[in-house]
């Protein structure tokens, strides 16, 4: 299958950081269809050349064992192409048309790599270009929008241009192989599903934490903040996974009718529940692994009276049979004590317990980052000993060890769906414009809430709010349990 992969955005941060890596990883196991051409458009001058050695250059910062060796570089580089474009002016896009039908390729893959402000321009003038046939898709990276207003116009504007099969949102969490053993081990596996409910969880946690600041995109990630970042995407995105019904099929639209109910199901909020059940943060200056790290109000391009939240925790149920009365906290933030993602199944207590001394639970790991993996937390008796308490003991799937030879990055696994037409991990308009809904009551509550957000420092696992917003129901984050 010849395919053309072209890169809007192509000298831009996520090019070079995530998606030519992702790319060469594909070219290096073999899985790019033979018949490919690579092409980065910008505003710049450049020469073919001159584009493969910026990228050649980026390579050295990307991690030792996904590196090219000179000679798989140099045949990899016979993909690139560059082009410069100006992407207000349509005889630009009409010499695209015409570049992509020199060869007429069997699929035309469109990467929207650009601030989103510019997808609206950008799918306008390739549909007057013509560059929105049956075989062309059109991939928007996050965020798509600011707003449940501006989602609706991008994607009233993108309908205009491409059918709903053409155009794909792409969520790079969905692409982790931990989120696709999710669906692996609730819909392959018959000893998950009978538990997964309400009579078994107490409840869910949803953490994606980093440990980095916000370095030299303070204006950008200012104008954005925690709940738009992190929340109205990933984190609900996780959320639909776990909580959704078993879908008639593989089929992706059969996948995501099922998402859309969980996200249609989420309790709204209210101006009272927001102040109840949401706690947001910015971080002060602290300590990380014995650094000195500044506070988000010292980085570079942050207004000094900032009101930006850093830091995000809520509380929120799935209104339906399956999960009526289960808390789901979500929880998200930089600066944090660690990196790490992971979603937490806490299980409910033993309806009669027998064994003295014993008051932990068994609960299901399913680790995101820095590693992919399942660990499975249970109880034991010490064998031989008179000691009739129980030891927690954990079972530890480790991905990298169990597929050593088939791991698949997130970026890597979802451009070769995009050019396969596999639409599975990408997420529809009504998904995406569902979640900013359901986001919008928070938002709208901190416009007008004269509090702000409230401070922790830096190396933590956040303000304290956030630890008390779960005590509520007797439980704790995970690492506090």
């Amino acid at each position: 299958m010849s395919f053309d992969l072209v890169f809007f955005g192509g000298t831009g941060d996520l090019t070079w950081r995530k998606l030519m890596p992702a790319l060469f990883q594909a070219f290096r196991h073999g899985k790019l269809p033979p018949g490919g051409r690579i092409l980065a458009v910008a505003r710049d001058e450049r020469s073919d050349d001159e584009y493969r050695a910026y990228i050649r250059a980026r390579f050295a910062g990307v991690e030792e064992a996904k590196q090219p060796t000179d000679d798989e570089y140099a045949r990899f580089a016979e993909l690139l192409h560059y082009r410069r474009m100006d992407l207000s002016q349509p005889e630009h896009y009409a010499g695209l048309k015409r570049w992509t039908d020199e060869r007429q390729a069997a699929t035309v893959v469109l990467f929207l790599a650009t601030s989103p402000h510019l997808f609206p321009v950008i799918c306008e003038q390739l549909g007057r270009a013509g560059l929105n046939g049956s075989n062309v898709r059109v991939v928007l990276e996050k965020p798509l929008g600011h707003d449940l207003a501006s989602a609706r116009e991008i994607n009233r504007i993108v309908r205009a241009a491409f059918a709903e099969s053409q155009a794909l949102r792409i969520d790079h969490y969905l692409g982790k192989s931990a989120v696709q053993n999710l669906m692996a081990l609730r819909f392959g596996n018959a000893l998950f599903e009978p538990l997964w409910r309400r009579e078994s969880i107490a409840n869910i946690q949803i953490t994606l934490a980093e440990g980095l600041g916000v370095g030299t995109r303070g204006d950008t990630y200012d104008r954005t903040g925690a709940l738009r970042d992190m929340i109205q995407n990933h984190a609900l995105q996780l959320l639909t996974m776990i909580a959704m019904e078993p879908p008639s099929s593989s089929d992706a639209d059969a996948i995501r009718d099922e998402k859309l109910k969980v996200l249609k199901s989420l309790k709204a909020f209210t101006p009272e529940t927001v102040a109840r059940d949401v706690v947001r943060g910015q971080y002060r200056a602290g300590a990380l692994n014995g650094q000195a790290v500044p506070g988000y109000l010292d980085e570079v391009k942050v207004p000094p009276d900032s009101r930006c939240e850093t830091f995000v925790a809520l509380r929120t149920e799935v209104q339906n049979w399956r999960w009526a009365g289960v808390p789901f906290y979500l929880r998200t933030g930089k600066r944090l004590a660690a990196r790490d993602a992971q979603i937490v199944v806490n299980f409910r207590d033993v309806p009669h317990p027998i064994f003295p001394g014993t008051h932990c639970a068994n609960k299901l790991v399913i680790k995101l980052q820095p590693e992919d993996g399942l660990e499975l937390h249970l109880l034991a008796a010490k064998g031989g000993s008179n000691d009739e308490r129980l030891t927690p003991v954990s079972l530890d799937l480790d991905f990298d060890k169990a597929f050593p030879s088939q791991r698949v990055g997130a970026y890597e696994r979802l451009l070769l769906d995009a050019l396969a037409g596999r639409l599975n991990l990408f997420v529809r308009s009504d998904e995406q414009e569902r979640a900013w809904a359901w986001v919008m009551p928070i938002l709208e509550a901190w416009s007008v809430d004269p509090a702000g957000p409230r401070p922790y420092a830096a190396g933590s696992w956040g303000p304290a709010a956030a630890s008390a917003l779960v005590a509520r129901d007797g439980c704790a984050w995970a690492e506090e349990a």
